[in-house]
């Protein structure tokens, strides 16, 4: 096993730092990425992918990613919810890797939502 360098180090302390801030909560987004059998056959995976390209390329350490099962509308695969502090989440159909891109720079770093590629914004609560 190679010895761990001083950027090593350094690196690890970054990458825990980032995942000890998400479990504090001081986070500013969270991105489900709809993944049941639906999704990932309609391609969730690759949209999982590009978004954690995208944030990992823009050094952001305050979007939480995660992921949930079915969201019940197989039709409209792959999807994805964005919730920014403060807004109203956004449910996000048809995605592909170009999409969640734009959706990334427009809406989760631009604070303004991407309307062409929304179903829904607001609570999902139905009563």
């Amino acid at each position: 096993m190679p010895k761990l360098t001083v950027e090593d180090l350094k690196k690890i302390k970054e990458q825990q730092r980032a995942l000890f801030s998400l479990r504090e909560g001081k986070f500013r987004v969270k991105v489900t990425v709809h993944m049941g059998t639906c999704g990932l056959a309609a391609g969730a995976r690759d949209v999982m992918d590009a978004l954690l390209e995208e944030i990992n390329n823009a050094n952001v350490t305050d979007v939480m990613v995660t992921t949930s099962g079915c969201a019940g509308l197989c039709a409209k695969e792959p999807m994805a919810t964005v919730e920014i502090q403060g807004s109203a989440p956004v449910k996000y159909v048809f995605l592909n890797k170009d999409k969640i891109r734009r959706i990334f720079k427009e809406h989760i770093l631009g604070g303004k939502p991407v309307e062409e590629y929304a179903l829904v914004v607001g609570s999902e609560t139905a009563y």
